[in-house]
């Protein structure tokens, strides 16, 4: 039997509404992933206890976006190399792929931890941990998926099971844009289990006689992720026949509190009731996420806010959904403008684009493309749509943005704040 940890979208280094403490909380989520695959629960008094199931795990498995930027910071870059030394030293291998968020031109950062001996990189090849052959499956582009012909080496005939692990929004789940049966049928390794990171939302399926499932995100990265945050435990086996079993299940984080106050106005109400309603929760070094309706007066955002932070909030996000046109006072955007790249990244994920809209996004945006030849591959997809119509009316209804596969792309802008990048680190 084969048991690991399934765990993905980490996103180190976001700095969530500017907060220094929201970012250091990213990193934290992290390191209890890895403070479980090593030792199990630590306490507030630093006292270890076991797993909860008592069981060692035999590897951890990273289904992409480690890091929220292809530049993280220095600081950040330490805190998950100090994390992985931990894991290396317990003799815990680290399986990734590399996610849309932290791609970058050239060598990955996923490369030079493989370099120092720290992770391994999943690809076409077979990583045989206990008897489970594990492959990997980066993030790819849309634009560039037609290339693909999932061209896996075939696993070691003692291997009991096999695993794909990916990152990318795939069927049969939300916002999905990648065809999860489409693979398996291309693919040649008949897999029995694909773990999959880019959706932040946990959830399990089986498409044909494999089983699918998203590990979620460590920590919230939006104010639409309410479930508790976590990982999956994943062991492969085989029954009395020989066929290969999985066993999927699910592991929470304690993470930092988010207080959600939902509040519904009637006529004649207005902020004080807010106020009032935020007093009822337990804020105390948490983030207050206040969601407004109904019909009663308009609410200045400020003193929800205010109301917030005398509770103990770490910060507070005031959302009034009866404004005109749907802004609120958390539609200003979180841009860092020594960050471009995070800037128009976030900008693209917030425009509901139809599936015409994000392909060119990604084309243009695609550092694989020649300058000179975006303008051909502009012209062929928007060509391919006219002739099927697609340009004929609105986007179909409940036709979704993707949740990080156009937030993701290198934009092409060369910065050079204070952030570490590939060149300037090796």
């Amino acid at each position: 039997m084969t048991r690991v940890i399934h765990t993905g979208d980490t996103h180190v280094g976001y700095r969530q509404y500017h907060s220094p403490e929201r970012r250091q909380d990213f990193l934290d989520a992290f390191e209890a992933v890895i403070d479980d695959a090593v030792d199990g629960d630590v306490d507030d008094e630093g006292s270890k206890t076991p797993r909860a199931d008592g069981e060692a795990v035999d590897a951890v498995v990273h289904a992409g976006d480690l890091f929220h930027d292809r530049r993280p910071d220095l600081s950040d870059l330490l805190g998950v190399l100090s994390a992985l030394r931990r894991l290396d030293a317990a003799d815990v291998p680290f399986l990734a792929v590399v996610g849309n968020h932290e791609a970058t031109r050239g060598s990955q950062w996923l490369d030079l931890f493989e370099n120092l001996g720290l992770a391994i990189r999943l690809d076409a090849e077979p990583t045989v941990v206990g008897d489970t052959a594990f492959y990997g499956l980066d993030h790819v582009p849309r634009s560039r998926r037609d290339d693909l012909d999932y061209d896996f080496a075939s696993p070691p005939a003692d291997a009991d099971a096999t695993a794909l692990v990916a990152h990318g929004l795939f069927t049969p789940f939300p916002h999905a844009d990648w065809d999860t049966e489409a693979l398996l049928d291309a693919a040649t390794v008949d897999f029995d289990a694909v773990l999959l990171g880019d959706n932040h939302a946990a959830d399990t399926a089986q498409v044909a006689d494999t089983w699918v499932t998203y590990c979620g995100s460590t920590e919230r990265a939006s104010t639409d992720e309410r479930d508790a945050r976590g990982y999956n435990l994943v062991e492969f086996g085989a029954d009395a026949g020989g066929s290969a079993t999985v066993d999927i299940r699910r592991r929470s984080l304690d993470t930092r509190p988010f207080a959600f106050v939902d509040v519904e106005l009637a006529a004649g109400e207005g902020v004080e009731r807010v106020r009032e309603r935020v007093r009822e929760y337990d804020l105390s070094d948490a983030v207050a996420v206040v969601s407004i309706t109904g019909d009663g007066d308009p609410v200045t955002p400020a003193a929800v806010e205010d109301a917030a932070l005398e509770e103990g909030a770490l910060l507070a996000r005031v959302t009034d959904h009866r404004a005109v046109g749907g802004e609120t006072a958390e539609a200003t955007p979180d841009v860092d403008f020594a960050d471009p790249d995070a800037a128009v990244r976030e900008r693209v994920r917030e425009m509901e684009l139809s599936d015409l809209g994000r392909r060119l996004d990604e084309t243009i945006r695609d550092d694989a493309v020649a300058d000179s030849n975006v303008r051909d591959r502009v012209a062929s997809a928007v060509g391919e749509a006219v002739a099927a119509g697609a340009l004929d009316g609105s986007p179909a209804d409940g036709e979704a943005a993707d949740s990080d596969a156009a937030a993701g792309e290198d934009d092409g802008i060369d910065d050079r704040r204070d952030q570490v990048s590939m060149e300037d680190f090796l």
